[in-house]
């Protein structure tokens, strides 16, 4: 059986399949379209579930800005994403990087900003590797388009996966204002 395991052109480990884990048989990473809106409103919605939001009203009101905002954002290319896919169509993985306007600052030469957000991976599929593989998508994407920064928010869960790849708490700070 082949690898059905595929990588963007800009992904250095699509020359090299043999580094792949045998769980990725009959998987492929694959840019996503506003098509697949759907499944990641829902991803993002479990996302919160697991970190501890179960207000059914205030997720409501989450999947709805969030339907409004990626509608407009993947039509304006202000963010890309990948999901892991496998041969029977099962969205097993996916993850996101939101691309904002952003004026110049140390260590960035670029007038914009990269954040990740919305990764995520289905219950049954974790512990694959399938996460791992979106972000370093993800980072080969912004390395290839001149980024020398990426940020995100880490969930407890998500922390050690980004710890092991390089990312470090930041100085950034929160105020609730309502």
């Amino acid at each position: 059986m082949g690898w059905l395991f595929s990588y963007p052109p800009y992904c250095p480990y699509r020359f090299c399949p043999s580094l792949l884990h045998s769980s990725f048989m009959n998987t492929r990473i694959r840019e996503a379209t506003l098509a697949d809106l759907p499944c990641f409103i829902r991803h993002r919605r479990a996302m919160f579930e697991e970190m501890g939001y179960r207000d059914p009203a205030v997720l409501d009101a989450v999947d709805k800005t969030s339907t409004q905002y990626f509608e407009q954002a993947f039509r304006d290319s202000t963010y890309k994403a990948w999901l892991v896919e496998e041969s029977n169509g099962e969205i097993l993985a996916g993850g996101g990087i939101v691309l904002a306007r952003w004026p110049g600052f140390p260590g960035e030469s670029l007038a914009q900003r990269a954040w990740i957000l919305n990764m995520y991976t289905e219950p049954h599929a974790r512990r694959r590797g399938l996460a791992k593989q979106i972000l370093h998508v993800i980072l080969d994407w912004c390395r290839v388009h001149g980024f020398s920064i990426v940020s995100l928010h880490a969930s407890a869960a998500g922390r050690p996966l980004y710890e092991s790849s390089g990312f470090q708490p930041t100085n950034e700070m929160r105020l609730r204002l309502r």
